[in-house]
């Protein structure tokens, strides 16, 4: 049977087109030469699962250079790293060192897995610092969908980021794209996404796991700065969340904004960042000078 270069280990099939054209555009875009000044390192472990991977994009200059930590979407049941490579000399023309991991998928592996994942990955680049020819001294996390989900949670998940072993002062921000902040849902329709958070991507937890696994339930004391960004098409879940986060983040008295993209579905505010000068960029520059 020939491979499918999109979906090279065969993972389930995405649930609608519109995911599908997003997945088979930025892998693609994977496929592009990078330019000189990227140098890069692949298939790097965190841990013995085969998805416990990541690859890194660092600038030729990359002395004490920050890092970005940035997870594929795909619903927590699908996805490649390979989706966040096109990312690579646009981060690292701004002096970043970019980290796109892979991690645990469901249903064979549902949430918390992805979360745990998270911290050991965190964990290991610090353990490993400076041995791949940059040496780090900050982190910022984001990603898009359930990778912004992933980003949110892991910083403000205050409790567990100490019980990894991570010290409490190694993320300077973040910065996730249509991220799905509440995973809550009392009546989910049947057949919907929203069913399938407790069908798939929870399987075999308790209901009140959705709460526990909600970025939006863990605001308290949080003193990382957030940038949220969402599609002014996208879900309604994810507007309504983010617009949720944002007030309880306020509410903390930590920085934060919020951008809504005027125009952009929940792919496109992923795909824009093809372009150089997009605004998230500009974002992301900003709050690397502010921590500074």
């Amino acid at each position: 049977m020939t491979q499918d270069i999109n979906n090279p280990d065969g993972q389930a099939p995405l649930p609608f087109a519109a995911a599908e054209d997003y997945a088979h555009t930025v892998m693609q875009w994977s496929r592009e030469a990078l330019p000189p000044v990227v140098l890069a390192t692949y298939d790097q472990s965190y841990g013995p699962h085969p998805l416990q991977r990541y690859d890194v994009f660092a600038p030729s200059r990359a002395q004490n250079a920050p890092v970005l930590v940035f997870w594929h979407g795909g619903g927590w049941t699908n996805g490649y790293r390979d989706w966040v490579r096109f990312m690579a000399p646009h981060v690292t023309r701004l002096g970043l060192v970019l980290v796109a991991p892979s991690y645990r998928l469901a249903p064979e592996h549902p949430l918390p897995c992805a979360l745990d994942d998270a911290l050991q990955l965190l964990l290991k680049l610090k353990q490993t610092n400076g041995m791949l020819g940059w040496e780090n001294t900050q982190f910022y996390l984001s990603g898009h969908s359930a990778g912004g989900h992933i980003a949110a949670l892991t910083t403000l998940r205050i409790a567990a980021r100490t019980q990894a072993g991570l010290p409490p002062d190694c993320l300077r921000g973040c910065l996730p794209i249509s991220g799905i902040m509440d995973l809550h849902e009392p009546n989910p329709a049947p057949g919907s996404l929203e069913e399938r958070v407790y069908t798939t991507v929870l399987k075999g937890q308790p209901r009140a796991m959705d709460t526990v696994l909600s970025p939006l339930f863990w605001t308290a004391s949080n003193r990382v700065p957030f940038a949220l960004t969402y599609g002014e098409k996208d879900s309604p879940r994810v507007i309504k969340s983010n617009q949720r986060l944002l007030a309880m983040l306020q509410a903390q008295g930590s920085p934060v904004d919020c951008v809504m993209e005027a125009g952009r579905d929940h792919f496109q505010t992923h795909t824009g960042l093809k372009d150089p000068s997009d605004g998230w960029y500009t974002r992301l520059a900003a709050m690397v000078l502010k921590s500074r």
